[in-house]
């Protein structure tokens, strides 16, 4: 690009839309008035029941006699389906052969892409690129549809500040705005503008709510928090996304208030349909009706009551409602008017869908096979992989690489196409991806001399290696010996001018049920690392995973660290790119890396103490850890650039904002560096004093900007009274007036900071 632009990347400011309202026609309704007069108390039950076809495994079980439950009319949706001919097939079951012929609304856990996979969702948000985000969901959807799916469980929003959680792959970091800003940006990218376009999916927000807050980071564990906690910090995204839009929302397994999501009336009634209004219909997680048995809360048929008092519309494979709402409707421990409900729903979702006048309209084996895999949606994909990539180091502007160099590339990962696109890559073929190795031959020819050894294995410990493949992972170790594999890496690694080890986690290292005590690169791969440092050569150290890392030895001693994430079917060309400074790296993080594991939960917004600790007092009695800062090793929104930015201080276009009135705060950018380069420049604000305790700082903007070398920039930030409110004791949503901190930066921790005061 040959001139600076500017991408202003969010807006709040929602058109909060009730998209029943606006897709049902009245023809849509009529028919949906004659299905629900027409059909029999069990054909409404059969359209609550979901069941899994088995063509993937999300889950501990697989439904038995699918096919016979479909003819039987007990089947509202089936998930783990797809492709056209098995769509239809199916589809066609329900369509001829039930006595009113309601179509099949098939769902699937399309996270990251579907045939094109994309960078995984803690990858994309570390972009900040909303248009981008919209895009790569945009895609996701059009494949999928072509494949028969018209539904998917995404986007996962849940804010997590605990890495050792596994899922904190498929969400978007710990910030409340950020997440917001992709929620609603990732809903726009799969639903579109009209639900029953060819090429739109049904998103389904997940999960609700504060899945990402479990206790230790251990999946599926007991969440508490406080009313102001909830709503402050981990509510935001999900309503982002219900404002969006969403048709749908997922239960989440973990109990809120003593009382498991999916029976959890207050969540799910009060404040999802009630103080924010939605209308579409409200799903579980896999079985978690039954799972609230071994919760502590009775039988199934007691939690089937629990769920349907909460307005939970349709049962995720547990088939608790197949099972025990007739017999509960009989026992007055439920109302018919409340399967009247949950059924009509389900309904109108398949009527917006416009599944109810044409239930093949997304099987095409057609446009499958045009659109899965274009070469446009590759593009797509390898630009966001590059832009995900978040330079952590860089001593001596030891990257980019030059050319004419000999670069001895090693690792398990170097030459590893598995694992590029991380979990929940199901409907991706691992075979059409791009390693790393593969990424710069194709970039970089005959420029540079690739000297390839794998170094060791990807895991060396076998209880991780069995554990990993219970579930499919198929890992081996190399027949070789730890010391053979060694001596080889460190052959090359002596031939060479400089080193590129690229290490991490397997796939199934996260994402569901991969919860990690212990969060660093495997210790057998961290043994290859020292002995590369070691040889005195300089090292690039590029990272995959699907976690923040603790990284403090290779902090220390690593020259430069590429935080490469699961980058997808073109991580490898996306690195290369990176690697050689055709793409200058602008990623910044959205979830802060630990110096420890004992600081964790760690992250930027905490609150003060009454003994508030600044990282540098030897005071005994502060807020601290006697034995390592409080600070994490690299903070929320940290990222470097192969150019440096320097910022001016705050320009206020006022010191004494009142009311409504719009404060703007300024900033000039320039790019002092050798290189063109994006900055993402992040507004916060401080409100120091109120009337409960606030944090430290909070997110409230940010924008991004293209400079070439030597350019400089304004950015301005328009400021009301909406970025300053906050949840009181009483849960209402407000301002007060006082004194403000505007800070603007290039992270949380660097910013240039002025004072306001506004009053009424």
């Amino acid at each position: 690009m040959n001139k600076s632009i500017v991408l202003i990347i969010c807006s709040l400011t929602f058109f909060t839309q009730n998209i029943f309202s606006q897709s049902l026609t009245a023809k849509d309704k009529r028919v949906i008035d004659e299905l629900m007069g027409k059909m029999t108390l069990e054909e409404k039950i059969g359209q609550l029941n979901q069941l899994d076809f088995g063509m993937d495994v999300t889950g501990p079980a697989i439904s038995k006699d699918v096919e016979q439950k479909i003819k039987e009319g007990k089947v509202g949706s089936l998930l783990n389906a797809y492709t056209p001919e098995v769509v239809r097939k199916l589809q066609d079951i329900a369509v001829k052969e039930t006595r009113l012929h309601i179509p099949i609304l098939f769902g699937n856990d399309v996270i990251h892409g579907h045939q094109t996979t994309f960078p995984v969702p803690l990858a994309l948000s570390c972009t900040w690129n909303m248009p981008l985000i919209e895009r790569c969901a945009q895609i996701a959807a059009k494949e999928a549809s072509a494949d028969g799916l018209k539904w998917t469980f995404s986007p996962m929003v849940d804010i997590t500040r605990d890495p050792r959680w596994g899922r904190v792959v498929e969400g978007s970091g710990e910030d409340p705005y950020l997440g917001s800003c992709i929620a609603k940006a990732m809903v726009k990218g799969y639903q579109g503008k009209d639900l029953r376009s060819d090429s739109s999916i049904m998103a389904c927000v997940k999960h609700f709510a504060l899945y990402g807050a479990a206790e230790a980071g251990r999946d599926y564990n007991t969440v508490d928090m406080s009313r102001i906690r909830m709503y402050q910090y981990y509510f935001p995204p999900y309503k982002a996304g219900v404002d969006a839009g969403a048709g749908s929302v997922m239960t989440s397994f973990n109990e809120i208030d003593a009382m498991p999501a999916s029976g959890n009336k207050w969540l799910m009634n009060d404040v999802l349909r009630k103080q924010w209004g939605f209308k579409g219909f409200i799903v579980t997680d896999y079985a978690a009706i039954n799972e609230m048995t071994p919760h502590g809360l009775g039988d199934l048929k007691d939690n089937v009551v629990r769920a349907m008092n909460a307005g939970v519309d349709m049962d995720m494979v547990g088939e608790g409602y197949l099972s025990y709402l007739k017999k509960l409707l009989q026992g007055n421990k439920i109302t018919l008017q409340q399967i009247n409900v949950a059924c009509r729903r389900i309904l109108e979702a398949k009527a917006m869908l416009g599944l109810l006048d044409d239930p093949y309209k997304y099987c095409s084996e057609e446009r499958a096979a045009k659109v899965n895999l274009a070469p446009a949606h590759r593009q797509t994909a390898r630009d966001a992989a590059a832009r995900s990539c978040v330079l952590l180091k860089n001593d001596n502007q030891l990257l980019p690489l030059s050319k004419g160099k000999t670069i001895a590339l090693i690792g398990p990962l170097a030459d590893d196409k598995k694992n590029l696109s991380g979990s929940w890559d199901d409907y991706g073929d691992w075979k059409n991806a791009v390693s790393v190795l593969e990424g710069i031959k194709n970039g970089q020819g005959n420029d540079v001399n690739i000297l390839y050894a794998k170094g060791c294995n990807l895991v060396e410990d076998q209880h991780t290696i069995d554990v990993l493949n219970e579930s499919g992972e198929g890992l081996k170790k190399d027949e070789r010996s730890v010391e053979t594999m060694l001596n080889e890496a460190l052959e090359q690694a002596n031939k060479a001018d400089i080193i590129v080890a690229v290490l991490g986690e397997a796939k199934g290292m996260t994402g569901e049920a991969t919860s990690r005590a212990e969060i660093g690169i495997p210790e057998n791969q961290k043994d290859l690392l020292k002995a590369l440092v070691k040889t005195g050569k300089p090292v690039v150290l590029v990272l995959m995973n699907g976690r923040p890392l603790t990284l403090q030895w290779e902090n220390q001693h690593v020259p430069a660290i590429l935080e490469t994430w699961f980058g997808g079917l073109e991580a490898g060309n996306a690195i290369a790119d990176v690697l050689f400074g055709k793409y200058n790296p602008s990623g910044k993080l959205t979830q802060c890396f630990p110096l420890s594991l004992g600081q964790i939960p760690v992250y930027y917004n905490y609150k003060k103490t009454g003994r508030p600790f600044d990282d540098k007092s030897l005071e005994k009695y502060k807020s601290r850890y006697f034995d390592i800062p409080n600070a994490p090793l690299y903070t929320f929104g940290y990222g470097l650039s192969y150019t440096t930015f320097q910022y001016s201080d705050v320009r206020l276009s006022t010191t004494m904002p009142k009311g409504n009135q719009t404060l703007q705060a300024a900033v000039t950018i320039t790019n002092t560096g050798k290189y063109a380069g994006e900055e993402t420049a992040q507004l916060y604000i401080t409100d120091p004093v109120a009337s409960v305790t606030r944090s430290v700082k909070e997110l409230k903007g940010f924008q991004k900007v293209l400079l070439q070398p030597g350019e400089s920039k304004e950015i301005t930030f328009d400021i009301t009274p909406e970025e300053l409110k906050f949840y009181n004791e009483k849960l209402a949503y407000i301002w007060e007036p006082g004194e403000f901190i505007i800070h603007i930066g290039t992270n949380s921790n660097e910013v240039k900071s002025a004072k306001v005061k506004w009053m009424k």
